[in-house]
């Protein structure tokens, strides 16, 4: 079959990577695995994690490198909302599903199978094990089909290589109690790996391995390192409807379904330490490029939750205001519909006045944080506009300083230990008046147009 687009740069790499690492090339059979592989990021929640991403990662030099990106994110249980239809099948005889969670079959249930149990080696995972989304479910799961798909084409010591880049893509992980490093247990398993099962690697192979796999994971993460803090807001703005499916319907989306999904994201950045990030492993990468990636990532996150503490107040705001219309109302109820080219709709934004700050800023991350509101991200997203008007309007009126106590207030509020009346005496009394009667313009403006069409009909007749 001929192939177009993403599914022939997908077969164009799996094929210049195997002829380089000298396996055997079989096109018909590549084709195949190149439309599962395409087919499968094509998911209808995939914002993020999508083909673009496993071609950026892979990069264009390495080619175990090249392979281990093109089947990484193949399985995200969080964002598919399961395993995909057309890879389950190659997952079946490993792991099947105890009261909704995936477990390693028991091992007189397992099928001998010299492959598997070549990645299992890699990842340290046994039989009966219960697979958790956030300890390396995914990518176990991922590494398990890119060997069963490889295995006809690359012998088991390159498999291996490309199992261990996989591995190392799990993120976010500290020190185990004995005080290794994850990477550095990865190279504790991989030397037990080439011993176990004879693959003939030497010392320095299997470093260079590990070092591989450190270039790989980080690639796969190197946005947290983003010299600019806005393209890093904008791919954590394509993340948020991965795992938040209520955001793909854009326009009938609640109040409370969008704060859901920016509390979700300020949770997992309060939690997240710069220091769990990226990774290192014997001078990859040198000690001065790791020092500057772990200083970019912590002034990312620093300025991600200040944006994101600013947006859970506004829709704190706008959800307490809700409450007096009733529960579960649409965020384009309160704030107007995202303007679609050739329409002409009417937003909150448009009765807002303009304000000045109030007060001075105290620091550049202030600043920052007030330009990506008032100007905006880099991008829009399907889903939301990338500029934040009514925050800007609520930031430049009570300022920076109020920020933290006014957020637990909402979080208290989100939390059912606050009223929504409450919250909103909490706030400036002249803030909640401006934006109510902005929503109330936006109310009357819909009246009007509704009218027009009225007065259309009456003309007619």
């Amino acid at each position: 079959m001929e192939l177009f687009g993403e599914q022939k740069r997908c077969l164009d790499c799996l094929v210049t990577s195997i002829e380089q690492l000298g396996g055997r090339v079989d096109v018909p059979k590549l084709e195949q695995i190149a439309e599962l592989i395409i087919q499968t990021m094509r998911g209808p929640w995939r914002y993020f994690h999508t083909s673009e991403h496993i071609f950026e990662v892979g990069g264009s030099v390495d080619p175990i490198e090249v392979l281990a990106a093109l089947f990484h994110d193949l399985v995200y249980v969080q964002v598919d909302q399961g395993v995909n239809f057309n890879i389950s099948s190659a997952l079946c005889p490993f792991v099947k599903e105890v009261r909704s969670q995936l477990v390693i079959r028991d091992e007189t249930e397992l099928p001998k199978d010299a492959m598997y149990e070549l990645v299992a080696a890699v990842f340290g995972f046994v039989p009966g094990q219960t697979l958790s989304p956030f300890a390396g479910q995914n990518e176990f799961l991922s590494a398990v089909i890119a060997g069963k798909c490889l295995e006809a084409f690359l012998p088991p010591r390159t498999i291996v290589q490309i199992s261990a880049c996989i591995e190392a893509t799990i993120p976010f992980r500290g020190v185990s109690p004995n005080g290794l490093s994850a990477i550095e247990l990865l190279h504790q398993r991989l030397v037990n790996v080439n011993r176990d099962f004879n693959l003939g690697l030497t010392d320095s192979e299997l470093c260079q391995i590990v070092k591989r796999s450190v270039r790989l994971a980080n690639r796969d993460v190197e946005n947290f390192a983003s010299p600019n803090s806005s393209n890093f807001l904008d791919n954590t703005w394509n993340l948020m409807p991965e795992t938040n499916h209520e955001l793909s319907n854009v326009n009938s989306y609640t109040v409370g379904g969008y704060r859901r999904s920016l509390q979700k994201m300020e949770g997992f950045l309060n939690f997240l330490k710069p220091e769990l990030v990226f990774q290192q492993f014997m001078e990859e990468p040198d000690d001065e490029t790791y020092t500057n990636m772990i200083a970019r990532t912590r002034k990312n996150i620093a300025v991600a939750k200040l944006y994101l503490g600013i947006k859970l107040i506004t829709i704190a705001i706008l959800e307490a205001l809700s409450y007096r219309l009733g529960r579960d109302i649409p965020l384009s109820t309160m704030m107007g519909e995202l303007r679609a080219p050739g329409f002409t709709t009417s937003a909150l934004e448009d009765y807002l006045p303009e304000r000045n700050i109030a007060y001075p800023l105290e620091n550049q991350l202030q600043k920052q944080v007030l330009d990506l509101l008032e100007i905006g991200r880099n991008q829009e997203s399907p889903y939301d506009i990338k500029n934040s008007p009514v925050s800007t309007f609520i930031i430049k009126s009570i300022g920076f300083a109020e920020t933290d106590s006014f957020l637990k207030k909402a979080h208290d509020f989100f939390a059912g230990h606050l009223s929504s009346e409450e919250l909103l005496s909490y706030c400036d009394a002249e803030v909640i008046d401006t934006i109510a009667s902005g929503v109330m313009k936006l109310f009357d403006s819909r009246k009007i147009a509704l009218g027009k069409v009225q007065l259309a009909h009456k003309v007619i007749s």
